[in-house]
């Protein structure tokens, strides 16, 4: 989406967490950036949801957790961009806040690390702390234990290799982007476990249309874009704010947009799942009519239940 970037530009400061794979995003895009004659350097900030070791998004407040220190830096311009993980950002924006840009996206989908889902003995120990994943993953295997498991990527392999679970579930996209792909045991496909609104996609965050929108705005892809817009407007129509098991994947495929949504009881015990398929150029309005069959179907009361 470009346009050209000042002959000029000065130093941008991009704000980011601390973890391993956070740091990895913001070099990715400082070196994006880098490329576009747009030098930057990386400042770390701590937030709320670092400090997070046994509880739950749900039981410790929600998604911006992760954000809200950032955005509060961004806000008084200690940074002039953030690099966040998008299925991180909740889906109403900050007043006097922007996404600038989504890059192209990594794999959206779910991975069983340590063993198959076939593999997998009964009653085995799989470890998540997402109720997404593990709704989803006792649709799949009513008999598994589903363990709650905190810390980054490495922290949590760890924890499988001392025999702590018998297999744990990430993102495909983290263990890719830092080279553990070799730790995969199996992904597995939206049609079995349908993936986080925007999962495996980075959203860059600036102060509304200033000079750090207007660079970052050339590394948006919009096939990244329009996917993921339609992800988050399916969740902000069922009430996105409540961290809910509810998985939305969108793909475009030669301009056309398929969006797939479920929304799960925690127990896995009740599902609705919705499909649809419709022009690119309209993503939010294919998402009103996936989330009004969901609801015309049922979901509210399992969101009710659930929240």
């Amino acid at each position: 989406m470009a346009s050209s970037v000042p002959a000029k530009t000065r130093l941008l400061t991009i704000g980011s967490r601390g973890s391993q794979l956070a740091l990895w995003q913001a070099r990715h895009i400082s070196s994006q950036l880098d490329g576009l004659g747009v030098p930057t350097h990386i400042q770390v900030i701590k937030t709320t949801g670092d400090h997070l070791q046994t509880a739950s998004l749900a039981q410790a407040g929600g998604k911006g957790l992760f954000t809200k220190e950032i955005e509060e830096a961004l806000l008084d311009g200690s940074i002039d961009l953030a690099v966040h993980s998008l299925k991180d950002l909740p889906v109403e924006e900050t007043p006097g806040l922007k996404i600038a840009a989504i890059p192209e996206r990594e794999d959206p989908r779910d991975a069983l690390v340590g063993r198959r889902l076939d593999d997998l003995r009964k009653r085995a120990r799989v470890g998540t702390s997402s109720g997404r994943r593990a709704a989803q993953l006792l649709i799949l295997r009513p008999d598994l234990q589903i363990e709650p498991v905190r810390g980054n990527i490495d922290t949590r392999i760890r924890k499988l290799k001392e025999e702590r679970y018998d297999a744990i579930m990430l993102a495909a996209a983290g263990l890719t982007r830092l080279g553990l792909q070799h730790e995969i045991a199996e992904i597995l496909s939206p049609h079995q476990i349908c993936p986080a609104p925007g999962q495996g996609a980075l959203a860059i965050q600036t102060r509304e249309k200033d000079e750090a929108f207007q660079a970052c705005a050339q590394l948006n892809h919009d096939p990244t874009s329009r996917a993921v817009i339609c992800e988050r407007a399916v969740l902000a129509e069922l009430g996105g704010g409540c961290q809910l098991p509810i998985g939305v994947f969108a793909q475009e495929v030669e301009g056309f947009l398929r969006v797939r949504a479920v929304v799960v009881a925690p127990d896995g015990s009740r599902h609705i799942q919705s499909e649809a398929r419709g022009e690119s150029s309209h993503p939010e309005r294919l998402a009103g009519i996936v989330a009004s069959d969901l609801l015309a179907r049922g979901a509210r009361t399992i969101l009710d239940e659930s929240c």
